[in-house]
């Protein structure tokens, strides 16, 4: 996924040639001449990534700029360009934040190191904020991932229902995220920092359903060695979640309408009921109208609980999502994991976005998860997902040797024999043919010899594979590599 870098330079020059090395890594560039310009941008609106920040500049310089972003909330990764490479100036700018500095003039191969390494802090100081406002009962709907018009649909809803305390019925197919609306929910209401208790009513054991939801008294059942308050009283404030609702059997569908309606509880074993104050968001994988229908649902608790309806669409409806998605998991799961996973190689993200995922965001999670723990490379490869791809990893060569049969293996003369016709270094009439066109065929050849093996082509090459990825965007490859598949 395309990432935005803001280049803050008084020079158009500097500006032009940081533009153009961030551009041949696929990168979207945008500049701004002045340190209040970029101010503008990143408080005002806009935003980016991450930042090239020039020290020395007319007006507001470079630390000023850096300060006054730091103190408006703004935390995306600055990176300080500086002539003088002191080491008081380089530690003065990372007390005022900076995440890097480069000392002019910079190489290509720095600037592009430096940034993707500004990007991944970026990305693990995101999933951090996103976790500790979890944690805190404070996810809001700006953190849910994705801009496909029915996620738009699905924050637009919910960011009117956080603002009243209507109950909420989320429906949607197994694994599409109804939990995290639901936090974002309680989040952006009122009630966000207060408890959220969620509850999966399809796991509650029959005999105990109403003791984990209401509560019992110490005694009230054999086995009932302690008072236990009930979700209700432990969401009391706060938000209670009841998930798969569908599932409650009818004389517990009873006692929840009551509470719901009195807005108090009845524990087993008391004396008199308790009074709760809980805003209820529940959701569900069936057709609950179909079951009111069948008898297997009451009709007054489903409209109790159906006042305002959110359908959480399936993954395949927001294909536009799934590389944010992805970006978003490989996050945080080198987070946990503690990997550095730098994203998805063009070939493999084309591989998961044309999947259909039946088991919807939940499954596309695991299936990251899976793809990270498996990597050998910084780049997710279409073999770390083999049971999408149908690929699996190519077998590691032994000490001097080239495994025959596998994608890796040495070039036999035959191979070779197109490839003065293929690769050619004159054009018809004699004349030699431009480095780039000598240079697009000998990659295109490359590809099929290699089997589209990304790796082994940079390395039988002599260059990086973001080099590589950067020259085959660049030569309209990427259909050829999708071929070798």
């Amino acid at each position: 996924m395309a990432k935005t870098i803001l280049v803050v330079d008084d020079d158009p020059t500097q500006r032009r040639l940081a533009q153009a090395v961030l551009e041949r890594e696929g990168h979207q560039v945008v500049q701004a001449a002045s340190g209040g310009e970029a101010i503008d941008r990143m408080t005002r609106g806009g935003g980016a990534d991450a930042i090239l920040l020039d020290l020395v500049m007319p007006g507001l310089s470079g630390m000023e700029t850096l300060k006054e972003l730091r103190a408006g909330g703004v935390t995306t990764p600055v990176i300080v360009l500086t002539a003088n490479g002191g080491v008081e100036t380089v530690v003065k700018a990372m007390q005022a934040g900076a995440q890097d500095f480069f000392i002019k003039p910079a190489s290509p191969e720095r600037i592009q190191v430096g940034v993707r390494n500004a990007l991944q802090m970026g990305a693990f100081q995101a999933e951090v904020g996103r976790l500790t406002k979890r944690a805190a009962g404070r996810t809001s709907f700006d953190d849910l991932v994705g801009q496909s018009p029915a996620m738009r649909t699905v924050k637009a809803l919910g960011a009117r229902a956080a603002r009243a305390h209507i109950p909420v019925l989320i429906t949607g197919e197994s694994g599409v995220g109804k939990e995290v609306i639901a936090r974002a929910l309680h989040g952006a209401s009122e009630r966000g920092g207060k408890p959220f208790v969620a509850v999966n009513c399809g796991a509650l054991p029959a005999n105990l359903i109403e003791s984990i939801l209401f509560g019992h008294e110490k005694g009230a059942f054999t086995g009932a060695v302690d008072k236990h308050l009930g979700k209700f009283q432990e969401a009391s404030g706060g938000t209670l979640f009841l998930d798969e609702i569908g599932e409650l059997p009818l004389d517990m569908q009873v006692k929840l309408l009551r509470a719901l309606q009195e807005g108090e509880v009845d524990p087993v074993g008391g004396k008199r009921p308790v009074k709760v104050d809980v805003r209820i968001v529940s959701a569900t994988n069936r057709d609950l109208s179909g079951q009111v229908s069948s008898g297997g649902f009451r009709e007054d608790l489903f409209y109790r609980l159906n006042v305002f309806p959110i359908e959480a669409p399936a993954l395949r409806d927001r294909r536009e999502d799934i590389p944010a998605l992805i970006e978003h998991f490989i996050a945080r799961f080198n987070l946990e994991e503690g990997r550095r996973v730098q994203g998805c190689a063009p070939e493999a993200l084309a591989l998961l976005q044309a999947f259909d995922w039946p088991g919807n965001v939940r499954q596309l999670e695991n299936t990251i998860y899976r793809a990270i723990i498996l990597a050998d490379a910084p780049w997710l490869q279409p073999h770390d997902f083999p049971s999408i791809s149908g690929l699996s990893a190519p077998a590691p060569e032994a000490p001097g040797s080239v495994g025959q049969g596998s994608q890796t293996r040495a070039l036999a003369s035959e191979d070779f024999g197109p490839l003065a016709s293929r690769v050619r270094v004159v054009d018809e009439r004699g004349h030699l043919r431009t480095l780039e066109e000598i240079e697009r065929d000998l990659i295109h050849h490359a590809i099929e010899v290699y089997a589209g093996h990304m790796t082994e082509i940079a390395r039988r090459l002599g260059i990086g594979r973001s080099t590589l990825y950067r020259k085959v965007r660049e030569q309209g490859l990427e259909e050829a590599i999708r071929h070798t598949g």
